[in-house]
């Protein structure tokens, strides 16, 4: 088991509960909504709801950075396609199904996961772009973006390379564990995945409230978790230092350059992606009060999971200042699965939640030992498919 550990550790915690920085707890909508519900009450949410619906869901409008096309429609996404080639295992990122859009795989240009995997060497490489809530999609459940994720993999070729990042890591291990055959490789990123493994702010804010204060969220929603409110709430509001912090670019960049990703990091913050209602309280219930994967009891498409059924290889990538997302609560994953040690990577980097999938120091590093780990020869047995997806 490989441990490539910096020597900045976590920082010290007091008993006091205190917001990330900046952008980092916007991430996570289980915390923003914990923390708006826990610092004010019902009344002052229900009138943050009723002072205006929109009549239109969200439509992010970002553009993305790396040249890409739409490969699949689906009900909960779209399946896109960023391949410079036909060859090789499909490289599918899971993003994250929260407040903002799956942009964040390929913000900017040595800011991007899928530019840095592409020039990693991965000459096929897919991205799942969760679509926002509407109302015909509020009652969609966990078990609906399994299917759809399941659907994608089919379409790609199984057995694919699963790359998740945040919310998207717990539910590509919980599809991983229900179909082991269809992943030859897992890659998880500052996932939450054994909530009691360690505290964070997102854990102890999700456990010590009850679930219909969330129910209740859900209900004035019209049975859409609406992002723009959420992020209205919070109240925080971004800056040029939060996108230095975030992005990691260095002292000496171009001003013009600098000002360049501190507009698009504004823009990709103010576009929000709304949630399904039932969806949400599934998580919240499910994942972060009842911590149902890492105790195995988690039912995905009408089976119980079972982590051990896992065997791939498994590379684990975790954020030492990571405010939303405790080290051991990524780590733990590592005794959950029954992936053999030799199988097993384990990667820590001095940073936060964000500068894990933005960050230019942890692009051009860590994620260049991703992609240098997908395709190094490591024993298991190869696919013969192709995939049924070609290149653009």
């Amino acid at each position: 088991m490989k441990n490539r550990t910096n020597d900045a550790g976590p920082p010290e915690s007091s008993g006091a509960l205190r917001p990330a920085a900046g952008l980092e707890a916007l991430f996570d909508w289980p915390l923003a909504a914990a923390t708006m519900m826990g610092q004010a009450n019902v009344r002052l949410l229900e009138e943050l709801m009723s002072s205006g619906r929109r009549s239109q869901p969200n439509s992010p409008s970002l553009p993305w950075t790396t040249a890409n096309r739409v490969a699949l429609e689906l009900a909960s996404m779209r399946l896109r396609d960023f391949s410079t080639g036909a060859d090789g295992t499909a490289a599918l990122i899971c993003a994250p199904y929260a407040l903002h859009s799956a942009v964040i795989a390929d913000f900017a240009g040595d800011h991007s996961v899928v530019e840095s995997l592409c020039r990693g060497g991965l000459s096929r490489v897919f991205v799942t772009d969760w679509r926002s809530a509407t109302a015909e999609t509020r009652y969609f459940t966990i078990d609906s973006h399994l299917a759809d994720l399941n659907v994608a993999v089919d379409q790609l070729g199984p057995p694919v390379d699963l790359i998740g990042l945040c919310q998207g890591g717990w539910l590509a291990l919980v599809y991983a564990a229900r179909f082991p055959n269809k992943v030859r490789r897992l890659v998880l990123v500052g996932a939450p995945i054994d909530i009691a493994a360690a505290q964070s702010q997102l854990s102890r804010f999700t456990a010590n409230l009850p679930l219909s204060m969330f129910e209740e969220l859900v209900q004035l929603g019209d049975g859409i978790v609406h992002g723009d409110r959420m992020l209205q709430s919070w109240g925080v509001l971004t800056n040029a230092h939060d996108a230095e912090a975030v992005l990691q670019y260095p002292q000496d960049l171009d001003p013009a350059r600098r000002q360049e990703l501190s507009a698009r990091f504004r823009q990709w913050d103010a576009e929000t992606v709304d949630l399904p209602g039932t969806f949400y309280l599934q998580v919240v219930k499910g994942l972060f009060q009842e911590n149902q994967i890492a105790r195995g009891c988690f039912v995905a498409l009408g089976q119980q999971i079972d982590l051990k059924q896992f065997r791939a290889p498994i590379c684990l990538l975790a954020g030492g200042n990571d405010e939303i997302v405790a080290v051991d609560q990524l780590f733990a994953t590592a005794s959950l699965v029954g992936t053999p040690a030799e199988h097993l990577e384990k990667i820590t980097e001095p940073c936060g939640h964000l500068n894990l999938f933005l960050g230019a120091e942890v692009i051009h590093g860590a994620w260049g030992q991703i992609a240098g780990w997908l395709r190094r020869d490591l024993g298991e047995p190869r696919s013969g498919a192709s995939g049924a997806v070609s290149a653009t």
